[in-house]
């Protein structure tokens, strides 16, 4: 496990409304040629979560400035997230504010945090490319698929990384979709479910998860990055 120690972690405050702000955490350097990274949760849990700090830990110790937040909902403790245009309005301003300390951004997210991400790279929202850690294409409890025209619009390269058993994410549904999409890829880890084997209490399977899902990110971050600067 990288020591976060190294790598001072800062606090911050994304005021997503005038008057209205959210926690946030940055980790990493200051200043990179790298594209920073924003980096947000799940539905079920905020950026204190061991995925979410985790991977934070794994790409800033890669030269990453990596920023996590929390929802709206997240930050005063309720369960239920907040309304899409919401949570958009709060991921937008977290944009922002990262985007003003450097200038090179990629989206990146959980389960919900990523499809939130996509939908804002959708509506324009400057970004290098946009990373999705299980896009619950399917909702808990449904058997059709989301409506996911939007992912149509995004003009970054996209990278969307499932379990093999995420049933959020099935591959006969998922598999085709990314296939249409002429910017996008897919990496299927092997054995993982939806939550990569990362559990609200670390163990060694789940931290052997995030090394593996880091390395992928990492690897799939220089194509936007040599992309972006004609390498």
């Amino acid at each position: 496990m990288p020591n976060p120690a190294s790598r001072p972690i800062r606090p911050a405050v994304v005021e997503w409304r005038p008057g209205h702000g959210v926690p946030a955490l940055l980790e990493g350097p200051a200043e990179s040629a790298l594209p920073a990274i924003l980096l947000a949760s799940g539905a079920g849990a905020g950026q204190g979560h061991p995925f979410l700090t985790g991977l934070r830990h794994r790409l800033a110790a890669a030269g990453h400035l990596v920023m996590t937040f929390d929802y709206p909902y997240a930050a005063v403790g309720r369960r239920a997230p907040d309304r899409l245009e919401v949570l958009l309005e709060c991921h937008r301003a977290a944009a922002g504010l990262l985007r003003a300390a450097a200038p090179e951004v990629a989206l990146a997210g959980k389960s919900m945090g990523g499809r939130v991400a996509s939908h804002l790279a959708a509506q324009g929202e400057p970004c290098s490319g946009v990373l999705c850690f299980g896009y619950p294409l399917v909702p808990v409890g449904k058997t059709a698929a989301r409506d996911t025209t939007h992912l149509e619009a995004i003009r970054v390269p996209m990278l969307f990384v499932r379990g093999s058993r995420d049933r959020l994410a099935p591959l006969a549904l998922l598999g085709p979709l990314v296939a249409r999409l002429p910017r996008a890829e897919l990496v299927v880890v092997d054995g993982a479910d939806h939550s990569f084997g990362v559990r609200a209490v670390p163990d060694a399977r789940g931290e052997a998860g995030l090394d593996l899902l880091a390395g992928r990110a990492l690897e799939w971050l220089r194509g936007p990055a040599r992309a972006m600067h004609g390498r």
